[in-house]
């Protein structure tokens, strides 16, 4: 519960970091795409791109950092993580629809990160991811040290992080549309749905057994 208790705290930093983010996206934005930011993607000097890898990296970082101070236990601190990454995400794109207007559209193409390789994809599936565990994290921090915490057994784990793997799979297998700055095809819907629909249900039907 001591997580649950410091979620209003977790939530404003989460959502505070994802202003910094957009902040500086907004330069690089002004910096390689004074027209607007769309695919093909411009041309980044190799030391940019290490430096902006290196960025993704550090937020990551400061997020699992607060993660771990909030909560006790291991499990607490992993909900943490979720919570915070999800709300940090949506928060993201929050910030830039403020700041510029962007995107126009969940449907608009975006590069979503960079490690280890590119992912790209429509913003309207990070967002869902996002919101996925935010609702998770929140409904299981909840219950967390009561008598209505939910337990997962190896089996269901297994299954929540096939659903996971297919989801970054989605994202990931045409990275190189952003390596060789081409125009970006369709997102692996198929590869996202199933991904979406088979960690949600396992997630839904375990939640439905606890005590």
């Amino acid at each position: 519960m001591l997580v649950y208790r410091r979620l209003p705290w977790l939530l404003l930093y989460a959502a505070a970091m994802a202003y910094v983010e957009s902040a500086v996206v907004v330069y690089l934005r002004a910096l390689y795409y004074p027209r607007g930011f769309t695919f093909p993607l411009a041309p980044m000097p190799p030391g940019m791109a290490a430096i902006e890898i290196g960025r993704e990296a550090a937020t990551l970082l400061m997020l699992l950092g607060v993660a771990m101070l909030a909560g006790a236990q291991r499990r607490e601190r992993m909900l943490a993580f979720f919570v915070s990454f999800g709300v940090w995400d949506v928060f993201y794109y929050a910030w830039l629809w403020v700041f510029l207007g962007w995107p126009p559209s969940l449907l608009t193409w975006d590069i979503l990160f960079l490690i280890p390789v590119p992912w790209i994809g429509p913003v309207l599936a990070p967002v869902i991811v996002s919101l996925g565990l935010v609702a998770g994290g929140v409904a299981l921090l909840r219950w967390e040290g009561t008598a209505h915490a939910a337990e997962f057994s190896r089996d269901v784990m297994l299954l929540m992080l096939a659903g996971a793997v297919l989801i970054l799979l989605s994202f990931t297998l045409d990275f190189e549309v952003a390596v060789r700055q081409l125009p970006p095809p369709a997102l692996r819907w198929g590869l996202f749905c199933v991904g979406t629909a088979l960690a949600s249900a396992v997630f839904l039907l375990s939640l439905r057994q606890r005590p």
